[in-house]
């Protein structure tokens, strides 16, 4: 009687945090804000303030302008501009390396589309493939991926024609995590990721992974829910790949969650906990997006 009523217990906490996701979802994650990014700049002949609309006195350093759409105000203005930035594609000069929010505004979709690409071909032709994603695809061929997409954006041909080893995709689409300013699992939200991985009991610890992954920028939640649907797909295919959740964590722990501590001791240390974040979204990606 007492494991029914743990049992049901178990399932009411589920069903509430369904339930929780969903509203939570819908309120807060179609709301792509993005910051500017303002740097001082010296403006050649007269210029008005874009915010306040007074000039800009000086002969240099007049005022500031965002680098990724070229707002331009003055520098105490700058303070009081909302989070309204649309980037400008001519302005953005990479797809790696380029914040992440930044690169979905600026190509008006939902997620990076180097992370929609790679994902398609994957599943289209690589998810029985033996190691996917331990496997590493040669680092040339990988980078000619990253120079293709910097070079030619969602017109870059990653197809088996040009490149038949599907873990060079696998490559590319992790190279693409890595090189991102702010991680998947940003900054801000890595010791609270960290510290629901240290608790003990199952249930608390889904409640509290969840409650963190509403606190994400909603580019980043809906990068991630993307990825963990698919690295699901990846598990459901094992006796082939040979690849759980597990094995996966592994992988993509420290390629979606860094340590703002540059410290080599941290990262040692957090790595077990980095492994069971990423196995636990993999395994509960249903519940938890």
């Amino acid at each position: 009687m007492r494991k029914n009523v743990r049992c049901f217990g178990s399932l009411s906490k589920i069903s509430s945090l369904v339930r929780r996701a969903a509203l939570t979802h819908n309120d807060n994650h179609f709301n792509y804000e993005k910051t500017h990014n303002f740097k001082v700049h010296t403006f050649r002949g007269p210029h008005w303030c874009e915010y306040c609309a007074n000039f800009m006195w000086g002969l240099i350093a007049q005022g500031v302008r965002c680098s990724d759409c070229g707002l331009n105000v003055h520098k105490q203005c700058s303070k009081h501009v909302p989070n309204d930035c649309q980037p400008d594609l001519k302005r953005i000069k990479k797809v790696y390396c380029c914040d992440l929010t930044t690169l979905v505004k600026a190509h008006n979709t939902q997620r990076p589309m180097v992370v929609d690409i790679c994902i398609r071909e994957i599943e289209a032709r690589g998810l029985k493939s033996e190691g996917l994603y331990r496997v590493s695809g040669f680092t040339e061929h990988i980078e000619d991926v990253k120079m293709a997409f910097d070079r030619d954006g969602e017109k870059a041909d990653i197809s088996a024609n040009i490149y038949p080893d599907i873990n060079i995709i696998t490559g590319a689409l992790k190279l693409y995590f890595r090189d991102l300013p702010i991680p998947v699992i940003t900054y801000d939200t890595y010791p609270k990721f960290i510290e629901a991985a240290k608790i003990s009991n199952a249930d608390e610890r889904l409640e509290a992974v969840h409650d963190v992954l509403m606190l994400l920028p909603p580019a980043h939640y809906e990068t991630l829910r993307y990825l963990m649907i698919h690295l699901k797909k990846v598990t459901m295919n094992e006796k082939d790949n040979f690849m759980n959740a597990e094995n996966l964590g592994i992988v993509f722990g420290p390629t979606l969650m860094r340590s703002p501590e540059d410290s080599t001791l941290t990262t040692l240390h957090d790595m077990r906990y980095q492994k069971l974040i990423v196995q636990i979204l993999i395994e509960n990606e249903d519940v938890l997006f």
